[in-house]
């Protein structure tokens, strides 16, 4: 079967990977000049395999107020005459719930395990590709006693979920400090941390190239159409039959819709609608200046929703998210924020005023789970709205993509990521 994938970032990529595999040819469209140059490009780097609660936590409504008027805040909303944004926040709002948020954690758990596997026979399979994965775990810490405890309760759900992978560390500001020496210039302002030492970090803007080369190798007959703009959906009696583009149209036998937040886009003009909105995110790649100084682990600062994890000789500072719509502009504030967040957290690893800035529209359900699976369009699929988790949970979403597309019994319960 002849099979188009929109979007080349990370999820359509794997995709593509899984398609090929079995036995599809395959034909890539994106809308960039070469892969993974949108939300795939300088994210935070990290394949958090174990931390996959959704961003819709039962503690989030109390904090909105706080966030709403903090110039510097984790979180942050420019509320527009949008309908479509509306129904997202309030959906989001409702999936604020501590039932919503540990069905959705535990869902995610599976997909995320399913990924970690995967990769690890990626990685068995093709021993050659480099994309600077490190399995150096990852430590979470909390400045708030509050957070910290809501922490603990967490681990303690993963666990009775039976949560596979590496067990997870309760930390205290010294444990903490000692796992990672780095810190200990902000020990004192820590409550503790959780520790998981099978989480990992990678560059997935060269994971995507590297698994792309991966299906041309496998398939040379793969058409890329890069620097291609989707501009609708084409169907026939209800069933897809092509794409058409800038240039011209590319009919074939199924499509899957990948393009992160883009996809809503296109979905409309099927009277389609993806409840997706785009979360931005930023990130600094700072050159180390020392590699003794930089952590040894990926280091999350859960108040202020920054991450920092070496990667190939660098590190890469990211975080934030702004629901302010398709806005793709870099803000100034928000880089400045980072610059001093890493200034302050490891001072003498690198340089923040060196730092490359990025920002990228992650594209976001309002309760966290993608959507993986069929459309209503016959022959038209849907993998798409991963949010923060693109990269952890692409492989396990472009497998089981696959497997609904061939009608094989899924290797993980699916209906949790049908469109709804």
């Amino acid at each position: 079967m002849h099979i188009i994938v929109i979007g080349a970032g990370v999820v359509g990529i794997s995709t593509a990977y899984y398609l090929v595999r079995a036995g599809h040819r395959v034909s890539l469209i994106e809308r960039h000049p070469e892969p993974a140059r949108e939300a795939s490009f300088a994210n935070g780097g990290q394949l958090s395999y174990r931390y996959v609660a959704p961003l819709a936590a039962p503690d989030v409504p109390a904090k909105l107020p706080g966030w709403l008027l903090a110039a510097d805040a984790p979180l942050r909303f420019r509320l527009r005459a949008d309908p479509a944004q509306w129904r997202w926040g309030l959906a989001f709002l409702a999936a604020c719930t501590a039932r919503q948020s540990a069905r959705t954690t535990a869902q995610l758990l599976a997909l995320a395990e399913s990924s970690r596997q995967q990769m690890a026979g990626l990685l068995a399979a093709h021993p050659g590709l480099d994309f600077a994965h490190r399995s150096n775990g990852k430590l979470v810490v909390h400045r708030d006693p509050g957070s910290f405890a809501a922490a603990r309760r967490q681990v303690e759900l993963q666990q009775r979920l039976g949560a596979a992978g590496s067990p997870q560390e309760i930390l205290d500001a010294a444990a903490c400090a000692a796992r990672e020496p780095m810190l200990a210039g902000i020990a004192g302002q820590l409550a503790g941390g959780v520790f998981t030492a099978g989480e990992a970090v990678a560059d997935c803007h060269r994971f995507c190239q590297q698994l792309l080369a991966l299906i041309r190798e496998t398939a040379p007959d793969t058409a890329c159409h890069f620097a291609t703009t989707a501009q609708r959906l084409l169907t026939r009696q209800g069933r897809f039959v092509a794409v058409a583009t800038g240039n011209g149209e590319i009919a074939a036998d199924a499509c899957v819709l990948a393009s992160g937040s883009e996809a809503p886009r296109l979905a409309a003009g099927l009277g389609i609608a993806l409840p997706i909105q785009p979360l931005k995110g930023y990130s600094l790649t700072l050159p180390l200046a020392a590699t003794d100084a930089a952590p040894s682990a990926s280091v999350t600062d859960f108040a202020r929703k920054i991450v920092y994890a070496p990667i190939g000789g660098q590190l890469r500072v990211a975080g934030i998210a702004d629901l302010v719509g398709n806005d793709r502009r870099i803000d100034r504030r928000r880089i400045a924020l980072l610059r001093r967040q890493a200034a302050e957290f490891f001072p003498a690893a690198a340089d923040p005023d060196a730092g490359q800035p990025w920002s990228g529209l992650r594209p976001a359900t309002p309760d966290g789970r993608p959507i993986i699976g069929a459309s209503p369009c016959r022959n038209l699929w849907l993998n798409c709205g991963h949010g923060p988790l693109g990269f952890t949970l692409a492989l396990a979403s472009g497998k089981l993509l696959g497997e609904l597309v061939d009608r094989q019994r899924p290797s993980i319960p699916d209906a949790a990521f049908a469109l709804r």
